[in-house]
């Protein structure tokens, strides 16, 4: 598989698994769903222009990046107690979705990482 289509594939799940994370937690009552959200949608949507619009672009290598490590934080923050280790998710009906989406969003966000970094690599190097 050429790199360039992974990476729009894994930059695309990653969307969707992020988008089905926060919907849990909203679902929960972990995050608001109302008018202060909508900085999570701005930020897909710059996400998927990136990954579909400007696929195989500098703009949409450096876009890709940025979400595929906003990704990556997502698990990050919640390893380090933001929801997961706490309490109140603990034990709740649901937190294996919860948890899954976790960690497969951190999994293809890391991919998506890499995947940017090696098509930067190659806009750099070529004329």
């Amino acid at each position: 598989m050429r790199p360039a289509v992974a990476l729009t594939l894994s930059s695309l799940l990653s969307m969707v698994l992020f988008s089905f994370h926060w919907a849990d937690e909203i679902s929960r009552g972990m995050e608001s769903g109302q008018m202060g959200s909508i900085g999570g949608i701005v930020i897909l949507v710059v996400w998927l222009v990136g990954t579909v619009v400007l696929a195989e672009r500098r703009p949409g290598y450096i876009i890709t990046l940025l979400g595929g490590i906003l990704g990556v934080g997502v698990l990050i923050l919640h390893m380090q107690g933001a929801g997961l280790i706490s309490r109140s998710i603990a034990g709740t009906p649901g937190i294996f979705f919860w948890v899954w989406t976790l960690i497969t969003l951190g999994v293809t966000s890391a991919l998506s990482v890499v995947l940017s970094v090696l098509g930067l690599w190659r806009k750099l190097r070529s004329p």
